[in-house]
């Protein structure tokens, strides 16, 4: 595990450093402000939380999930802040490393593709330890589930039980967003939060403790 984490470390060095988006478009404008990557995760983390990308509360303070949707998904996950930011059990790892800037109306833009072709795989890769997966949004789902998300978020979430058993490496769930703007659809789909979640904490809670 030592040789693991004295490789990981220089990548999340070079991915904190990392201005591809502002300096080196590739896809669209160059980022409008300066970058500031979100990247936690360490060797021998057993959870993955791969959500979309840094919102302006995350963007100011560096912290991931530092917010209310970070206390929802804390909520659904079963965990403490404590045990959430511990990068030694959970990595969390978005598909865009810095805030990407919002539209006309406010509204955050996707993650931009420059992390994802220069970073993710390699990311992935020394992650070697992982059981669990959390992949939150369209654009995680659309990463970590090969190409067998449906066109839907509802969809794929509704065959999570599916997905739970799909890879024999991993144990995955694909999540909506925790943000408050989704309330009304966790309210829709009560299967939710009466069957989805008790078994995602339990799995976390194995995950966690090293059971099988």
């Amino acid at each position: 595990m030592t040789g693991r984490k004295n490789f990981l470390q220089p990548l999340l060095k070079d991915i904190s450093a990392c201005r591809i988006c502002r300096d080196r478009p590739k896809y669209g404008p160059p980022l409008p402000h300066e970058p500031r990557p979100v990247c936690v995760a360490e060797s021998g983390a057993r959870i993955l939380v791969a959500g979309q990308a840094p919102g302006t509360r995350v963007y100011e303070t560096g912290i991931p999930f530092n917010d209310t949707s970070g206390n929802r998904l804390r909520d659904w996950m079963g965990v403490d802040r404590e045990t959430f930011y511990d990068r030694r059990r959970i990595a969390i790892v978005p598909m865009g490393f810095c805030f990407p800037g919002q539209d006309k109306r406010g509204a955050d833009l996707p993650p931009r593709r420059e992390c994802r072709e220069q970073w993710h795989d390699q990311v992935f890769a020394e992650l070697k330890d992982l059981q669990l997966l959390l992949v939150i949004g369209l654009y995680a789902q659309d990463y970590y589930l090969g190409g067998k998300a449906s066109r839907s978020l509802t969809e794929t979430v509704e065959r999570w039980r599916e997905f739970r058993h799909a890879d024999s490496r991993h144990i995955v769930y694909p999540l909506p967003h925790p943000s408050w703007r989704n309330n009304g659809w966790i309210k829709k789909h009560r299967w939710f939060e009466a069957e989805l979640l008790p078994q995602l904490r339990a799995d976390i809670k194995s995950a966690l403790t090293g059971a099988n």
